[in-house]
């Protein structure tokens, strides 16, 4: 995998979140890419800042110590609301990719917490959202797509797309399995039934007909898939791809936890958002329920409603 040059990790006291350190150090070794770890804490008076940094710039370097042989890593301290400031310094400083263990909500069974959240909403690049303790090679990633079989549109294209290519790259050089999903459902399908003026035979051929046109999409992709990474690579991945009917929001989960997925890449945008939409419905009620890390992805042109400080 050689797609990062800037990483950016952002550190999280609350949890243990020394296999992702290790894993955020190889994938800047492997994309040549420069690493900068930042930890961000609430303003304070300036009478207690000083203790204050000096204590996290001290975890900080005891978090990389065992790497200042291999990669040179810088550290950065930010003062004010964590997500505005981690935001703040992908603007500022060009990161491509932003990594960070969860929050630790105990009282909660989703995942992430309000950060994260923030962060799946408004970071204007990908987000890697590793689970603790992160896995030093994944087994199985799961490549959640979308689209509207009956429309073209070049935003949503390109958004599969990336998520494919990263999904890939991360799956050969993990030596791991790589399912793409789409999650269809039949339009209006609930509306023929409860009209009664339709017969049994005629609804199984729409939805038989729907099913068909999503399976076309989805063949389609796999076909851009093979042309992108040569059919060596593709040969070798040989990629699962799944249909299964129903809202999306309950089926990619359950997928997720049926094959025991390590990592779910999949875009934050819904599909008829436009950039700057800050998350979809149905990608956030995803988010919620899933209990693995997660690569998440903008569309092309999102532009984040966090702005520099003046």
């Amino acid at each position: 995998m050689n797609r990062f040059k800037n990483i950016l990790f952002v550190t999280e006291a609350a949890v243990d979140q020394a296999s992702a350190v290790a894993r955020a150090v190889s994938l800047a070794e492997n994309n040549q890419a420069e690493l900068t770890i930042i930890d961000v804490f609430s303003p304070v008076a300036n009478d207690y800042r000083a203790d204050i940094m000096a204590y996290h710039i001290k975890a900080m370097e005891s978090l990389i110590e065992p790497y200042k042989n291999r990669l040179k890593i810088r550290l950065d301290m930010l003062m004010g609301t964590a997500f505005i400031e981690i935001i703040r310094a992908v603007l500022r400083n060009s990161h491509d990719l932003v990594i960070k263990a969860p929050e630790n909500p105990d009282f909660m069974k989703r995942l992430f917490g309000s950060d994260d959240m923030h962060l799946l909403r408004k970071c204007p690049c990908p987000l890697w959202l590793m689970k603790p303790p992160e896995k030093s090679n994944y087994n199985c990633i799961l490549a959640a797509v979308d689209f509207d079989p009956l429309k073209s549109a070049d935003v949503e294209k390109a958004l599969n797309q990336e998520i494919l290519e990263l999904a890939s790259s991360l799956a050969l050089s993990e030596f791991a399995s790589l399912h793409l999903v789409h999650a269809w459902e039949a339009f209006a399908e609930g509306t023929l039934r409860a009209r009664g003026d339709s017969t049994i035979k005629g609804i199984t051929t729409y939805v038989e007909n729907q099913y068909l046109l999503h399976q076309k999409s989805l063949y389609r992709l796999d076909e851009m898939l093979r042309d992108r990474i040569g059919t060596d690579a593709y040969n070798y991945l040989s990629p699962r791809l799944h249909l299964p009917k129903g809202p999306a929001r309950k089926m990619i989960p359950s997928l997720a936890v049926e094959l025991q997925a390590d990592l779910v890449v999949m875009g934050t945008i819904a599909r008829t958002g436009v950039p700057g939409f800050i998350i979809g419905n149905t990608a956030e009620a995803i988010l919620d329920q899933l209990a693995c890390s997660v690569l998440a992805i903008k569309p092309p042109g999102f532009i984040t409603p966090v702005k520099l400080a003046m």
